[in-house]
């Protein structure tokens, strides 16, 4: 069957348009492809960077804070044991061999207390190393360090066994953890703080409590301050998890902090 003459030239036509066309696409489509794979790779390296240097803030903020609390300690604490050993000593009558004996014994008690705390000071100094120990270690000392203050009861549920290890967003979550407790101590006037801890479904979920006097949450994040409420949400986001932030006037607050995988994109 032959094809009529008058047919032939538009049909060369199109065979040719559609040759043309087909490689100036399949340019386009690369090219953008290329483009938006471009783009991609500098938003996530970006995103890299925001979250080093947000580490490095953060990082830098807990040590500030870390030293904030030795000195504090440091002044209230072990200045008072060793003021007392001091007292102690002074007042040892070497002629009442049993009031000697007595004092220097208590001396002996208060000097091996302040080695105590001591220790435990330096142990706080290193932050990093609390969280290199995991999550729940560095909690645990945290909740440790308020308790013994004698100013709170602590009451705390569940645990974070499972959990894999991922030192910077565990330092972020810790962070979050630090500010929210320093937030309870300044603003709080609280006598209970509760802590719930789980790792389930792949998440893991932080929830603090206080029985303090509550505020307005809205009116809190439209001051400049924000009570640090804008950096728990900000971090929170940053390792791809969130911070729900609770209270009511004179019925104390909640903060939930939900991160899930733990070893999010956010992070690498």
């Amino acid at each position: 069957m032959q094809v009529p003459s008058n047919e032939i030239i538009p049909l060369i036509g199109w065979v040719s348009a559609i040759f043309l066309i087909a490689p100036l696409f399949l340019i386009v489509y690369v090219s953008v492809y290329n483009s938006r794979k471009k783009k991609h790779q500098e938003e996530t390296e970006r995103m890299r960077h925001a979250f080093r240097t947000e580490l490095m803030q953060t990082q830098m903020e807990v040590q500030e804070q870390t030293l904030k609390t030795i000195g504090n300690d440091l002044h209230d604490n072990i200045n008072q044991l060793l003021g007392l050993m001091t007292i102690t000593l002074s007042a040892v009558d070497l002629s009442d061999k049993d009031k000697a004996a007595e004092k220097i014994a208590a001396a002996e008690a208060l000097a091996r207390r302040s080695i105590r705390e001591i220790r435990a000071l330096s142990r706080l100094m290193h932050g990093e190393e609390l969280v290199g120990k995991g999550l729940p270690h560095a909690i645990a000392f945290e909740l440790d360090w308020l308790e013994k203050s004698g100013r709170y009861q602590i009451h705390r549920t569940g645990c974070l066994t499972g959990m894999p290890k991922h030192p910077e967003t565990e330092l972020f979550v810790f962070r979050i953890f630090q500010e929210t407790l320093h937030n309870i101590i300044r603003h709080a006037n609280a006598t209970t703080v509760t802590v719930e801890q789980s790792w389930q479904d792949q998440t893991l979920t932080l929830r603090l409590i206080d029985d303090g006097a509550g505020f307005d949450v809205e009116t809190a994040l439209a001051q400049p301050s924000g009570m640090g409420l804008q950096n728990i949400r900000k971090r929170a986001a940053m390792i791809g998890g969130s911070a729900v932030i609770r209270s009511v006037p004179g019925k104390g607050s909640s903060v939930t902090i939900t991160v899930p995988r733990l070893n999010p994109n956010h992070a690498t």
